[in-house]
């Protein structure tokens, strides 16, 4: 396989992994957008469906390129994808690139062929930028803003690809023999942190991790509204919200900053959000 900036895609086959609850229209669309927008790339989805109530799986299941896998309701994101890649390594062969993906992504036509063209030779993953419907960036790679403590901002230049440290795993193409060779995401996080841990491992296990210079497609950005970081909630309601799989619980987001940023990062991180809940900030 020829993956330089010039290859060309046909036969180029690729296994995508989502996860999936409740949104049994987006979910299609997604997935139609894919397809039919790279018409000469061979896609084999697994799709981990987490007890939707919506006729989600039972939809999917009708389709003869998507292999579903029921969760219990209890999976979330970082769970479902754990399950989902646990599957892949288990029994999926011969690929070209794993694809990990959000199914509220509306995808732009040859978006993943572009990102194919793309990617370079090598220990390489490529972070696909996505917009809001105004055309302002959305989600793509991130960089570390420091050493010892967990913050990061987003990276996208139209110009070139910018390198990153890890990604919002929106969009995400990693060429199949690196994908086997990463670990799966941490069994530690429910929801939140898992593509994050996952792209720092790759990093620090030689990959590099580049974003497109196009947005691969339309991805609005979570509210903050009934979060843990609504600041017109009360407290008590901020704290429990936090503390929700949903949410930043202390347990895994202490283990995330240990494993990243050292112990002493991890006890002053795992103090600051109640600060910030205190502050009403």
């Amino acid at each position: 396989m020829n993956t330089n900036s010039e290859c060309i895609t046909d036969n180029i086959k690729i296994l995508g992994i989502f996860t999936c609850y409740n949104r049994k229209k987006k979910t299609l669309s997604c997935l139609e957008s894919i397809v039919r927008g790279n018409p000469e790339l061979e896609f084999t989805f697994l799709a981990v469906d987490d007890a939707s109530t919506d006729g989600t799986a039972e939809e999917l299941c009708r389709l003869s390129n998507v292999e579903v896998i029921r969760g219990n309701g209890s999976l979330y994101y970082s769970g479902g994808m754990r399950k989902g890649i646990a599957v892949v390594k288990e029994k999926y062969k011969d690929f070209d690139y794993c694809f990990f993906f959000n199914d509220d992504v509306d995808f732009f036509p040859e978006a993943i062929s572009r990102m194919v063209r793309k990617l370079k030779v090598g220990s390489r993953i490529l972070v696909g930028a996505t917009c809001t419907e105004e055309g302002n960036l959305s989600y793509s790679g991130v960089k570390k803003v420091s050493s010892w403590k967990p913050e990061f901002h987003m990276v996208y230049s139209e110009k070139q690809q910018m390198e990153c440290d890890t990604f919002n795993a929106n969009c995400v193409l990693i060429p199949f023999v690196d994908f086997l060779r990463l670990p799966n995401i941490d069994e530690v996080y429910t929801h939140s942190m898992g593509d994050f841990d996952y792209g720092l491992t790759a990093k620090k296990m030689g990959c590099i991790i580049n974003t497109t210079n196009f947005y691969v497609g339309i991805c609005n950005e979570n509210s903050v509204k009934n979060t843990w970081q609504d600041t017109t909630l009360p407290r008590k309601v901020r704290c429990k919200l936090k503390e929700s799989p949903k949410g930043l619980p202390a347990r895994e987001w202490f283990h995330f900053v240990r494993k990243h940023f050292g112990i002493v990062s991890a006890c002053y991180s795992s103090i600051s959000p109640f600060i910030k809940i205190l502050l009403k900030k």
